[in-house]
């Protein structure tokens, strides 16, 4: 049995290791986010907190139908909030964040699905109102009830090492379509993605795999020249 003495020598190894622990966790293999806005209704909810699979993202492109967090690509989201790090409460949630206690509130972040990869011609909308993807008409069950696949006509070549991404609640989200005016013109590059968001792990009745859409899974994928 560990006499008390020995215990309390060993207490901070344990505290230092178990932090170590997480940071390689959350830096590697695992971010949890809670969302933040219902632009991926009803397929996440706001509040919901989320893991993110960054391992996969290190030696995989991403791929359509996935649902995946990115840095914003060209201030979508407008300047970066001014925070108060000041306050004792403010750094103690700082660090709970950065150990991966607290869910990260993804302030500069976003979260779409891909709808468009490298060399993919992306266009809205066929005559029954689908998208079209390398001329395939495909299905998007995951849409928001009652939103069209996009209010928004387009017609988009997806370059090699880029995305292009929408929001489940279609209606609601300022994606791709919105920010073709940025550097990227709505493109987003493969180096902003965090991570794929896998698991609903909050609240306890939601928990489950975020789904794919596996119809956009289908299309073959059509290389750039």
């Amino acid at each position: 049995m560990l006499k008390k003495g020995a215990f309390l020598r060993e207490l901070p190894f344990v505290v230092i290791s178990a932090f170590l622990v997480s940071i390689l966790i959350k830096t590697f293999f695992i971010h949890f986010f809670y969302i933040p806005s219902g632009s991926m209704e009803n397929t996440l909810q706001v509040g919901d907190r989320i893991g993110v699979n960054k391992f996969s993202a290190l030696f995989t492109e991403a791929k359509r139908g996935e649902v995946v967090v990115f840095g914003d690509p060209d201030k979508w989201l407008g300047d970066a909030p001014v925070s108060d790090r000041s306050s004792f409460v403010a750094k103690v949630k700082s660090g709970l964040v950065t150990v991966g206690v607290l869910p990260d509130p993804a302030k500069q972040y976003l979260i779409k699905r891909v709808i468009g990869v490298g060399g993919d011609n992306v266009v809205c909308c066929d005559n029954a109102g689908k998208l079209q993807i390398n001329g395939v008409s495909i299905k998007e069950p995951y849409i928001y009830k009652g939103d069209k696949p996009s209010e928004v006509k387009f017609n988009v070549n997806v370059p090699e090492g880029f995305i292009w991404v929408m929001g489940d609640h279609r209606s609601a989200s300022a994606d791709s379509r919105f920010n073709t005016d940025s550097a990227n013109a709505g493109m987003v590059p493969l180096s902003k993605i965090v991570g794929r968001a896998t698991l609903i792990v909050w609240p306890l009745g939601d928990i489950g795999y975020i789904s794919k859409g596996s119809d956009l899974k289908k299309v073959p994928v059509k290389k750039l020249p």
